[in-house]
């Protein structure tokens, strides 16, 4: 990354702090005239403070989420999301170069999974779930704010948006981070919303509009769950997508922290929603 003034990387909106090459300063300071405030490589979302509405779009541009819609960090920020998660055992194949479009993937036959079928083991999170495949890729962008430690795959769904970055399609899982409202089973569904409201501020286009498509409760292999799902519409320029359906799955593993399972798939490739299903359905708990 090349010396310059970055968005902070504590996640402090609106400040900017500078990177000398190798090592950040120790003082951030307000993004403002004067100072150029470059965008960096790769994902690097905003922390999000849930008693604080989401800002609007900066001027001239439009804000992104989660990845695949990357955040808008004060002034500056915009990459996208939306992945499939993987760790544990896999094809060499799938591990391929991310950096490559993939415009057609396969989409996976059938109701279900056939006999067989790579699963993905997030030892982190508790919970396995099927592979979906050739096109997706090992999950190689970073962190995300609401998870301490993440897993998964993705695939590229276009190689650059307005404000830098890429948006892509995704499933990924980890343990959820502390300061969403866990407090055990009763808490699952706050808790998964509150999840879902940090993503969307973090990481999509922004002005966008939420249509909640399912709220409800579930069990996972004996494990109370709750699954969130939602349909995200928006209309900003330079952007491929002008959507995207998105499901968390929140479950109890019996761990100090809840698994999430999460998958979003831009409107670009519609074909694939039906895959959300199709893994919500073939989720397991690790141990039981």
């Amino acid at each position: 990354m090349a010396p310059g003034w970055y968005p902070d990387p504590d996640g402090a909106p609106g400040l900017v702090r500078w990177w000398n090459g190798v090592s950040w300063s120790d003082v951030a300071t307000p993004a403002g005239p004067g100072v150029t405030v470059q965008r960096p490589v790769g994902y690097t979302p905003r922390s999000f403070d849930p008693a604080v509405p989401p800002p609007g779009p900066p001027s001239g541009g439009g804000r992104t989420g989660w990845f695949v819609g990357l955040g808008v960090l004060g002034l500056v920020l915009v990459v996208l999301i939306g992945v499939l998660v993987a760790s544990g055992s896999q094809d060499e194949d799938a591990v391929a170069d991310p950096g490559a479009s993939v415009p057609n993937v396969p989409v996976p036959s059938g109701p279900t999974f056939p006999s067989g079928t790579v699963r993905i083991f997030d030892e982190a999170a508790g919970i396995s779930y099927p592979f979906l495949g050739d096109g997706w890729f090992e999950w190689d962008l970073g962190e995300q704010y609401e998870l301490s430690a993440i897993s998964g795959q993705y695939f590229t769904t276009q190689e650059e948006v307005p404000e830098g970055g890429i948006f892509i399609a995704q499933c990924t899982s980890g343990p959820v981070a502390e300061g969403y409202g866990w407090g055990w089973p009763s808490t699952l569904a706050s808790t998964v919303t509150e999840v879902a409201d940090s993503a969307i501020a973090n990481y999509y286009p922004y002005p966008n509009e939420r249509e909640v498509r399912r709220d409800e409760e579930r069990t996972v292999d004996g494990h109370a769950a709750h699954l969130y799902e939602f349909q995200l519409t928006w209309d900003v320029a330079g952007y491929e997508a002008s959507g995207e359906r998105a499901a968390m799955l929140l479950i109890d593993v019996g761990r100090p922290a809840p698994a999430l399972l999460y998958i979003s798939i831009p409107n670009t490739h519609a074909e694939l929603y039906g895959v959300i299903d199709r893994v919500l359905d073939d989720v397991d708990v690790l141990g039981d």
